[in-house]
């Protein structure tokens, strides 16, 4: 399924259904081992990998920043697949208000999957013309909506240390 997040356009499945999860891969060009992004309205969604962390940790995901922020989450206990995971010991992880994607994380009880809607080496697709450009009928389902304009690309922190990767 396509549907506009807070940033971009965006793909997404259920994470635990490696079928799907590869389906979007494949429609990417996208290896394996690059990892996804799992997109929750509350971190307590993320289930036994949200009451592996810590107290602070666990603060710190379910604060709301002014900005879209991806959280990667360490995944010690090997709770999230491979093929969410990639090559990573962690799990990028985002809590988002988005309308569209608290519904759809609500409507499957946990994360579902989100990655940026456009082919590898193209340009993430900033409306819905242009996922359809992308993708035509390819996908199951395209929502309706738009992206904020100008938004810009989510911060990347570390959960545990708090350090920014990307700004």
């Amino acid at each position: 399924m396509a549907y506009p997040t807070d940033t971009v356009w965006g793909l997404g499945c259920d994470p635990f259904n490696r079928q799907a999860v590869h389906r979007i891969l494949e429609l990417k060009g996208r290896p394996e081992d690059k990892g996804l992004i799992l997109i929750v309205s509350k971190a307590t969604q993320l289930g036994a990998l949200y009451h592996d962390l810590s107290p602070a940790v666990q603060q710190r995901l379910a604060s709301q920043t002014g900005r879209p922020t991806t959280w990667l989450v360490p995944d010690d206990m090997n709770r999230i697949p491979r093929w969410i995971k990639g090559v990573f010991s962690t799990v990028a992880v985002r809590v988002s208000a988005h309308p569209i994607l608290c519904a759809l994380s609500t409507a499957f009880n946990g994360p579902i999957v989100s990655t940026s809607a456009n082919p590898a080496g193209m340009a993430p697709a900033h409306s819905r013309l242009r996922v359809q450009q992308y993708f035509g009928a390819s996908l199951e389902l395209v929502f309706p909506g738009e992206v904020q304009v100008g938004a810009r690309p989510s911060i990347i922190r570390d959960a545990v240390s708090d350090a920014v990767l990307r700004d």
